[in-house]
């Protein structure tokens, strides 16, 4: 009988054609599973929208509300601020999926940053798979857009401050800033046509891109070698592998292994999501209460991934603002802190492979601790991060040690260009040296700038000139799959 099933779709699908494809090694490394965290989360983001899309309304219009909420029964509300009410206290499951898409949110930037960060460390984005880290790059750049068009829509008291300051960034752009703020935002922020342009952005928009971005990425990862750890020796089977053979990756065939450990990290990234989403509340909506531009909520903060464009806010400097000369152009410290600075952050993520740059394929991840210049490149990075996200706090940082937030920005503001050159310079300190054994262990330029060193020719063997055509690997053993 499943023969005769299989039958059926082979002759329609040609099935026999995938045999190759199903075979392809994923290497059995922890680590390379942020990614499919990443893409499980988008699938949580699209389910849970969808449940909410069914009830949300995307409108600022009055309506009298009827809802549970007693504090605000018979009151005209925005309808978007109402629907959010009824979604969360009077639709069976509201609550719950709509705390599991807003973690499912965290969750998907949060796992795209830690993917990015394994390749960067490891130095998996080299060629040839720079294509595939811009790609990854511009994935982390929309989810970040995705969740902020997100953070809007309730239409409460503090989603509407906090979106305000994205408007005045769109706002605060040379020559073309007050025509993109009104395409995006459609006109002075709020107005009733935010909330229907932001809502097309974020259930249909920026989706679609983020699913095509995936779709180029997934092709990609499947027409080129995946990488793989270094081996510590040889790898027996029917055929030897030698430890630096890279023609062949060694891993987990695509189906069924890698397909049931993929099935194990959905289940896994569900079970912790829906844990989040069961114990720890998220915006309540209902506190704050609706949007009233005549007041600010005393706390203003974006969540935790534009915390560091809201620290650049915070300690810019005003007298950095200024106006081009013999022209009425004006520079602002807004533009400065949340354009400027933020696109030059995501230039150098952009750039990096080419910066960082090798021109033989390299199919093997690197140690960090022998990468000395390009981790701490990384370690500073972070670290730049950090402080600026430290302070977008800085109002709660000056409470805690009980000085003014003109005293703290100084010392944020010197923190943020310091501290990561302090950082850095101590990594590359401890490291040094490291990236010159491993280079010569490879035959390879040191990652440390040190000189070429190749082993004998037979000892070097089929690592010399790995093959690029991805029809030329097969598996060594009838154990482990090839890539």
């Amino acid at each position: 009988m499943l023969n005769r099933i299989y039958g059926w779709f082979d002759r329609r699908f040609d099935l026999e054609d995938s045999s190759k494809f199903l075979g392809k090694a994923f290497p059995a490394e922890d680590s390379f599973l942020l990614g499919e965290v990443a893409l499980f989360t988008f699938f949580l983001l699209v389910m849970t929208g969808i449940f909410l899309g069914f009830f949300f309304e995307p409108s600022t219009t009055e309506v009298t509300y009827d809802g549970s909420v007693a504090q605000y029964q018979d009151q005209e509300l925005p309808a978007a601020f109402a629907s959010v009410l009824y979604i969360t206290y009077d639709i069976p499951f509201g609550m719950f999926l709509r705390r599991l898409h807003h973690w499912a949110a965290h969750f998907f930037v949060a796992s795209i940053g830690l993917h990015m960060l394994r390749v960067f460390f490891s130095g998996a984005y080299r060629n040839p798979r720079e294509p595939n880290w811009v790609v990854g790059g511009l994935l982390a750049l929309l989810a970040i857009f995705a969740a902020y068009t997100g953070y809007s829509l309730p239409f409460d008291e503090f989603a509407s401050t906090a979106t305000g300051i994205g408007y005045s960034i769109a706002n605060s752009i040379p020559i073309v800033g007050d025509i993109i703020s009104k395409i995006v935002f459609g006109g002075e922020y709020p107005s009733s046509a935010t909330l229907p342009r932001f809502y097309f952005l974020h259930v249909f928009a920026i989706p679609v891109a983020i699913m095509a971005l995936i779709g180029v990425h997934m092709a990609i990862l499947i027409r080129q070698k995946h990488t793989e750890g270094p081996r510590s020796s040889d790898v027996a089977g029917e055929q030897t592998v030698e430890k630096d053979d890279d023609t062949y990756v060694i891993g987990l065939p695509a189906f069924p292994n890698q397909a049931a450990v993929s099935v194990v990290v959905f289940f896994l990234t569900l079970a912790f999501v829906s844990l989040l989403a069961g114990f720890l509340p998220v915006h309540n909506v209902a506190a704050y209460g609706p949007n009233d531009p005549a007041s600010t909520p005393e706390l203003i903060m974006p969540d935790w991934f534009l915390m560091w464009v809201f620290g650049f806010l915070k300690v810019m400097p005003s007298w950095m603002s200024f106006t081009v000369p013999f022209t009425d152009i004006h520079v602002s410290t807004e533009f400065l802190s949340g354009v400027v600075l933020p696109g030059i952050v995501f230039g150098l993520v952009f750039l990096w492979p080419f910066i960082d740059y090798r021109k033989d394929p390299t199919h093997f991840t690197v140690n960090p601790l022998r990468r000395p210049w390009q981790t701490a490149v990384g370690v500073a990075a972070v670290t730049f991060i950090m402080i600026a996200s430290i302070a977008g706090m800085n109002n709660i940082l000056a409470d805690v040690i009980a000085v003014s937030t003109g005293t703290i920005n100084n010392i944020l503001l010197v923190a943020t260009l310091v501290y990561p050159l302090v950082a850095g310079a101590i990594t590359y300190y401890i490291l040094r040296g490291n990236g010159r054994e491993e280079s010569q262990e490879r035959g390879e330029p040191a990652a440390d700038g040190g000189s070429r060193s190749m082993k004998p020719t037979s000892e070097n063997g089929p690592t010399d000139g790995p093959s690029d055509d991805p029809t030329a690997d097969s598996s060594p053993s009838g154990g482990e799959a090839d890539d």
